[in-house]
C-alpha cells in the first residue's frame, strides 16, 4: 500500500486521528499546533509509538490517557496518507465539539478526569498495536466477514483507529476495504450494544474516502444512513458535501449546502469560506467572490469569530483575502485572454474591488498587464500601469517595455512617450529595448508627418527626442526634411539640414533631394545648383529623384538646353529617365511658356516607349492652351480620352477657354461633357489629442519662425 508504506520499519504506532485541520483546500494551510509529539504542523510524522491500552473486558474508555514512545529527534519528514489522514481531514476543519472529543482521546486535562470517575476502569493488560501492519492486513478485504477474520486476534480497539484506517484507505484509492471496515463496525455495533457503532467521525472519514475516489453516487446513500441513525452532520460533513459537488461541476448545489449550514445554525470553518470562494472561481464569478468575502469580513470585524479557539481567524482572514484577490485576478486574466469586450468586464471587477478595499498587489497587476496583448487592451494596460505607479512600489522594466509596445500597437504613441518619460524620471532606468521601442514609435509619427507634409509636427518630434535624450538618426532627420519640402517651407528645410549636420549626421542623397526640392519650389535656383555641386563634391551619388529635381531647376532657371546633358549624365550612371522625369520636364516647360519644348519632349517620350499618363497630358494641354495652340491642345485631349485616361476638369476648361479666346472652332460633341471635379477627402479625427494637436501645424497663414526649429536647450543658449 502506497500511503501506509512511509513509516519507520519498526512501525509507527498510531491510535487516534487529529481532526483539527483541512485537506483539499490548499490555500488554508496555516501552521497548526503540535499535538503531544505526534508530528509537526504539516503532517510530517516523527517515528512515534503510541501505546494502546486494551481493557480486559474488551472495551476502551474514551477517557483513557495515551502514552507515547519515540526518538527525541525527527526521523521522517515525508508526509504519508495516514499522517495526512490524522492531521489533515479531507472534509475540512472540525468544529469545537469534535475537537473537544479528540482532547479526551489524546490527552484529557486532569480536571476533566474528576468528572468521569464513574466511567474509570482499571487496565490489567497492555498491548502495542502497529496500525501500519493492521492497515496492511486489511487492504485486500472485501466484506465485513473478511475484516472479522483479520481482527479476530485483536481485542477491541478505539474507534479513532478505524477512522484513521478508513481515511487512509480513501487517500490510497481503496474504497472497498474502507466500506468493509465500515460494515464490520456496524455489525460489531449491534453485538456491543451500540458501543462500537460508527460515530460521526467514522461517517466523515467514509465520506472523505468516497470523495477521494470520486464515487459521488454513494455519498448520498451514506448521508441517508447517517440521518436514519440519528447522527447529526457537523461542519466537516457539510464541507465534504460542498467539495464533492465542486468536483462534480455542480457549484449551485454546493451553494445550497451553504444555505443549509446557515439554516442549521452551524458556524462555518475556514474551509467552508474557502469552498465558497472556490465555487465562485469555478463559475468565473469574481463579483460573487467579492460579495462573499465582504460578508465574511463583516462577521469577522464584528467579532463573531474571535471566540472560536480552534482556528486562528486572524491568519485565516489574511488567507481568504488573498484567495479572493487571486480569484479576481484569474477571472480578469481569463477575460483578457478569451473575450472580445474584455476591457468592460475588467474595469467592472476593478471598480468593485476598489469599493470594498480589496486591492491586488504589484505582482497581480503586472501579470494582468502581460495578458494585455491586443490593441483593445491598451486602456486596461494603462490603468494597471498607473495603479502600480500610485502604489509607489518598484515596477518591472520588462512590464514597462510591454506597455510601451502595446501603446504603439494601439497607435497611442503619446501615451507610450509618457511611460518612457516615467522611466527617465522615476525609474527603472530604460534599457536598449526601451530605446528601440520608443524610437520605433517616433519613426511612425515622423513617417506620418513626412507623408502629410506636417513639418511643424515633425520639428516638434525631433525636439522632443532631443529633450528626452534620444538621438535622432538620419532616417528621422530625413523625414522632417521631406515634410518641410512637401510644405514648401524652404527656410525650415535649410535649418533642419544644418541642425542635422551639427548633430553629427552625414546627409544622404535623400537629404539633398529634399533640400533641392524645397529650393526648387521656392524658385531658389542658384542656391539649388550650389547644393547640387556640394552634394557631388562630398561624394554623394545622385539618384533618379535628384536628377529629376535638377532638370526642373535648370528649366526654371532659364537653362532648358542643360536638360539634354542631365539626361546623358543619368544614362552614364545607368539611370534611365522615367515617366516622373519626363513629367517634370514637361511641367517645367509649361510653367515657363515653353510649349514647343514641352511638345518635343512629349514625342521623345513616345519614342522611348514611355507611356504618358494623366499628368503628362494635362501639363501639355495647359502649355499648348497658354501658348495659343487650342487646336493642338484639343487633339491632345481627344488622344488622352481615346487612350482611356481620365483628365481633370482643369484640362477641359483650358481647351474650351483657349478655343474661345483665340476664336478656334472645335467639335464640342467630340469634346464631351465636362468632367466632374475631383473631391478631396478630408479625414477628421475623432480625438485631436491623438496623436497630436493640429491647431497650429503647417498653415500658409502662419509664417515660419526660426525658433520653432530649435529644441529647448538650444533656445536657452
Amino acid at each position: 500500500m502506497q500511503y501506509f508504506s512511509c513509516f519507520s520499519p519498526k512501525g509507527a504506532i498510531l491510535a487516534a486521528p487529529n481532526l483539527d485541520s483541512d485537506l483539499g483546500h490548499p490555500h488554508i494551510f496555516g501552521r497548526r499546533k503540535k499535538r503531544s509529539g505526534l508530528g509537526d504542523s504539516f503532517g510530517n510524522f516523527h517515528s512515534a509509538r503510541i501505546q494502546i491500552q486494551i481493557l480486559k473486558r474488551g472495551l476502551v474508555s474514551n477517557h483513557c490517557k495515551l502514552r507515547y514512545y519515540g526518538p527525541k529527534k525527527n526521523s521522517f519528514y515525508r508526509p504519508s496518507a495516514l499522517s495526512l489522514a490524522l492531521f489533515h481531514d479531507p472534509q475540512g476543519s472540525e468544529n469545537k465539539n469534535e475537537d473537544a472529543e479528540i482532547d479526551y482521546i489524546v490527552d484529557p486535562p486532569e480536571s476533566k478526569e474528576e468528572n468521569f470517575q464513574r466511567d474509570r476502569v482499571e487496565f490489567v493488560e497492555k498491548e502495542r498495536v502497529d496500525v501500519r501492519v493492521l492497515a496492511g492486513r486489511l487492504c485486500d478485504v472485501k466484506t465485513a466477514v473478511d475484516v472479522d477474520e483479520v481482527l479476530k486476534d485483536y481485542k477491541t480497539l478505539p474507534l479513532p483507529v478505524y477512522s484513521s484506517i478508513i481515511r487512509g484507505f480513501g487517500l490510497d484509492k481503496r474504497v472497498d476495504p474502507a466500506f468493509a471496515v465500515f460494515e464490520w463496525l456496524k455489525m460489531k455495533g449491534k453485538d456491543s450494544g451500540g458501543i462500537m457503532s460508527p460515530n460521526l467521525f467514522i461517517y466523515n472519514s467514509l465520506l472523505g474516502a468516497l470523495k477521494q475516489v470520486a464515487q459521488f453516487e454513494k455519498i448520498d446513500e451514506v448521508m441517508e444512513e447517517m440521518k436514519s441513525q440519528g447522527i447529526v452532520p457537523n461542519i466537516v460533513t457539510y464541507n465534504t458535501l460542498m467539495s464533492a459537488y465542486i468536483d462534480q461541476g455542480q457549484p449551485q448545489k454546493a451553494l445550497d449546502v451553504l444555505d443549509e449550514i446557515e439554516r442549521n445554525g452551524i458556524s462555518p470553518s475556514p474551509a467552508t469560506y474557502s469552498s465558497v470562494l472556490l465555487i465562485c472561481r469555478k463559475m468565473d464569478d469574481a463579483i460573487g467572490a467579492i460579495g462573499y468575502f465582504v460578508k465574511f469580513r463583516e462577521d469577522y470585524e464584528k467579532g463573531y469569530m474571535v471566540k472560536d479557539p480552534n482556528n486562528d481567524w486572524k491568519t485565516e482572514y489574511t488567507k481568504l483575502e488573498n484567495f479572493a484577490i487571486r480569484i479576481c485576478y484569474l477571472v480578469m486574466r481569463q477575460h483578457l485572454v478569451n473575450e472580445e469586450n474584455a476591457a468592460t468586464n475588467v474595469f467592472k471587477i476593478l471598480s468593485e474591488m476598489d469599493k470594498v478595499r480589496l486591492r491586488p498587489g504589484r505582482v497581480e497587476y503586472e501579470r494582468l498587464i502581460w495578458a494585455c496583448t491586443q490593441e483593445r487592451h491598451y486602456n486596461v494596460a494603462r490603468e494597471l500601469y498607473q495603479r502600480i505607479r500610485e502604489m509607489e512600489s518598484e515596477i518591472s522594466l520588462s512590464v514597462c517595455n510591454h506597455v510601451i509596445w502595446l501603446m504603439g500597437k494601439a497607435k497611442k504613441w503619446w501615451a507610450a512617450l509618457e511611460i518612457y518619460e516615467d522611466l527617465l524620471d522615476k525609474g527603472p532606468e530604460p534599457n536598449n529595448l526601451s530605446y528601440e521601442l520608443i524610437m520605433s514609435h517616433f519613426n511612425i509619427l515622423l513617417s506620418a508627418a513626412k507623408k502629410k507634409g506636417i513639418w511643424r509636427w515633425g520639428v516638434r518630434l525631433i525636439n522632443k527626442m532631443l529633450d528626452k535624450g534620444l538621438r535622432p538618426g538620419i532616417k528621422e532627420w530625413n523625414a522632417v526634411l521631406v515634410a518641410c519640402s512637401k510644405a514648401s517651407e524652404t527656410s525650415a528645410a535649410v535649418q533642419i539640414f544644418r541642425r542635422m549636420v551639427e548633430h553629427g549626421e552625414r546627409p544622404t542623397v535623400l537629404s539633398y533631394g529634399a533640400l533641392l526640392s524645397a529650393m526648387e519650389k521656392a524658385k531658389l535656383y542658384d542656391e539649388a545648383l550650389r547644393v547640387w555641386e556640394h552634394m557631388c563634391k562630398v561624394g554623394v551619388k545622385p539618384n533618379l529623384h535628384a536628377y529629376t529635381i535638377l532638370v526642373s531647376v535648370y528649366i526654371g532657371n532659364g537653362m532648358p538646353e542643360m536638360v539634354d546633358s542631365v539626361i546623358k549624365e543619368m544614362r552614364l550612371s545607368n539611370l534611365e529617365p522615367s515617366i516622373i522625369t519626363f513629367n517634370a520636364i514637361i511641367t517645367g516647360c509649361a510653367r515657363n511658356q515653353l510649349s514647343g519644348a514641352a511638345f518635343e519632349w512629349f514625342h521623345r517620350m513616345k519614342v522611348q516607349n514611355i507611356k504618358p499618363n494623366e499628368i503628362t497630358y494635362e501639363m501639355l494641354i495647359e502649355a499648348l492652351s497658354q501658348d495659343g495652340k487650342p487646336r493642338l491642345a484639343f487633339e491632345m485631349y481627344l488622344r488622352a480620352i481615346n487612350e482611356g485616361l481620365h483628365l481633370s476638369a482643369k484640362a477641359y476648361d483650358a481647351v474650351l477657354e483657349s478655343s474661345q479666346t483665340f476664336g478656334t472652332n472645335i467639335d464640342m460633341h467630340a469634346l464631351g461633357d465636362r468632367p466632374q471635379e475631383k473631391k478631396r477627402i478630408v479625414r477628421i479625427r475623432k480625438n485631436l489629442s491623438e496623436p497630436c494637436d493640429l491647431e497650429d501645424l503647417a498653415r500658409r497663414s502662419k509664417p515660419f519662425d526660426r525658433t520653432e526649429i530649435c529644441s529647448s536647450d538650444i533656445q536657452e543658449r
